[in-house]
């Protein structure tokens, strides 16, 4: 097996998605690996070594919320939820533990490659790029300075630093609970009138169809994503 190859853990206790897994990830040059509980994840993120975790919630022994916030213990390796479970209620729930994106089965395999993707890309930017972009949307960090289609924007402290998060977290998708906490802290969790408002002010100013919003976009009941184009 290469060393090259991208690794991935496939956690799922059911037999036929694993091996279905397994040859469409392996004909994507993806190093595959297989556990089928909770604790097999848990020992097999340490023994593997993966570069991301695919995690069914369902499992036989720890539920894999639980599995998460383990994980989340000691590693940030990228972690994508693949469940039957479709309510929004199992989606925040794993996204707040700490998983970085959510698909429901049945699922589509284009899909679930570009989600890898988007998820390995995001944790191999260098920390300390300095210059954002994504579409019309430029941000120097350093800087502070935003722009759209070359014409520089003014935010207000509060849209800037949305913004901030949105791009430390690019691909990925933020609940309206994480959003609150990194922007206005733990207290104000139940805020979420005040997250919808700064977020439609903020699309208004870097969005080139704020009524159809393609830099941010919303995940239904759950919370939005920043393109990571």
């Amino acid at each position: 097996m290469s060393q090259n190859k991208v690794r991935v853990l496939v956690v799922d206790d059911e037999q036929a998605i694993r091996i279905f897994l397994r040859v469409a990830l392996e004909s994507q040059q993806y190093a595959v690996f297989e556990a089928v509980s909770g604790q097999d994840a848990l020992s097999g993120a340490t023994s593997h070594r993966p570069d991301i975790i695919i995690l069914d919630l369902g499992l036989p022994d720890i539920d894999g919320v639980e599995v998460v916030r383990l994980l989340r213990q000691w590693t940030q390796v990228p972690i994508i939820i693949l469940s039957i479970r479709g309510s929004d209620v199992d989606k925040i729930a794993a996204l707040d533990a700490g998983a970085d994106d959510y698909l429901i089965k049945p699922f589509s395999m284009g899909e679930l490659i570009a989600r890898l993707r988007v998820a390995l890309r995001r944790v191999a930017q260098p920390r300390n790029e300095p210059v954002f972009t994504s579409g019309v949307l430029e941000v120097d960090l350093v800087r502070r300075i935003v722009t759209v289609a070359s014409r520089e924007v003014k935010l207000t402290r509060n849209e800037y630093e949305l913004l901030r998060v949105f791009i430390l977290h690019a691909g990925k998708m933020l609940t309206h609970v994480q959003l609150l906490h990194e922007v206005w802290g733990p207290g104000y969790a139940n805020e979420s009138h005040m997250l919808h408002v700064n977020i439609s002010n903020l699309r208004g100013k870097i969005e080139p169809e704020p009524s159809h919003p393609r830099l941010i976009v919303t995940e239904p009941g759950v919370g939005y994503r920043l393109r990571a184009d």
